[in-house]
């Protein structure tokens, strides 16, 4: 049976998330980020159904920060970028679900221990009662975005980066993103962010497809930007492209974000990592007044749904965004 990744903007059944447990990483935000994911998850819940995964004995803190429209579950974890580390959802001919179990090991063995997050996209398949597809390969669901109609964008950055497979060549890993994902035309962008040290370059970070022939990608405004030339280079690519269906790509730019400060470190919060629920678009802010140019930009681009920006700054201290905790549980066909 052949499987395929729908794209984000389809119908969903629920949304995925991992509650914050790595202290080391947050530090003295600790607390903060804990509120922050809270206020995601509430935001989300708001559009469809939202499941925290907690640790053992953490669910009544998650309960009590989320509210009664989140569930709250228990599992062991190791950390909380469940793009990353849970399954990644397919769908197969008759509309039915599984989940491609890829191989986790914190972007390159930065941090420890690991070893409970690459099991748990398995636990918590097994929990839902849903099909479970194996894969060797180390992919972090925020390395991808697909349009459902048979395209990916990746970048060259993250997926070659030797800390990920290193016994593994380009046509190997795109031979395994076509088996397993059910694409057939890979694009491959060059560079991710320069300072997206944290994840070697996800493309949640540079671009996202919006609908089928349209993508968003996100463009620094000043020249001094480490990325300035490098995020325009991706976009030649991406308006040079052509997807699975045989269209020229439409390219949507996307101002990034302004620095802000969060524990004495210059913060980038990237507009680009939003997450498309049923019906409404949840996009990370950082409170600036660039914030509302950013908003319009999405709204006009994804039309006929709520867009709603919630504070994100720690978690973008932490290294990602919206897209980057949650995980699209796509809507099962049902029999009968």
């Amino acid at each position: 049976m052949t499987f395929r990744m729908p794209a984000e903007w389809t119908e969903h059944d629920g949304c995925l998330m991992a509650w914050p447990t790595r202290v080391e990483l947050w530090g003295d935000t600790f607390e903060e980020v804990k509120r922050e994911y809270a206020q995601v998850a509430r935001a989300i819940a708001g559009f469809e159904p939202v499941t925290m995964v907690a640790r053992p004995g953490q669910g009544e803190e998650a309960r009590a920060l989320c509210g009664d429209t989140v569930e709250v579950v228990e599992l062991p974890l190791d950390d909380s970028w469940f793009r990353d580390s849970g399954p990644i959802f397919v769908l197969g001919p008759d509309g039915g679900r599984a989940g491609v179990d890829f191989r986790f090991n914190a972007w390159g063995e930065k941090h420890h221990p690991y070893d409970t997050d690459d099991k748990i996209a398995a636990a918590l398949l097994e929990r839902l009662g849903v099909e479970r597809i194996d894969s060797r390969m180390i992919l972090e669901g925020g390395a991808i975005t697909v349009d459902g109609e048979g395209t990916l964008i990746t970048t060259e950055q993250c997926l070659l980066n030797p800390n990920r497979n290193p016994g593994m060549s380009k046509a190997e890993i795109e031979a395994e993103l076509v088996a397993k994902l059910g694409v057939s035309t890979v694009i491959w962008l060059p560079y991710g962010g320069l300072l997206d040290t944290e994840t070697d370059g996800h493309v949640d970070g540079v671009c996202a497809f919006v609908a089928p022939g349209k993508v968003v990608v996100q463009l620094p405004s000043d020249p001094a930007h480490p990325d300035y030339e490098r995020m325009r280079a991706n976009r030649a690519v991406l308006a040079a492209a052509v997807d699975a269906q045989g269209r020229k790509l439409e390219v949507i730019d996307l101002p990034q974000s302004a620095f802000v400060q969060v524990n004495g470190k210059e913060t980038e919060v990237g507009y680009l990592n939003f997450y498309i629920a049923n019906g409404g678009v949840v996009v990370p802010v950082a409170d600036i007044p660039e914030d509302e140019g950013a908003l319009a930009v999405l709204a006009a681009a994804l039309p006929g749904r709520k867009v709603v920006g919630v504070r994100s700054r720690v978690i973008a201290y932490g290294g990602g965004g919206v897209h980057c905790i949650t995980q699209q549980v796509p809507a099962a066909r049902r029999s009968g």
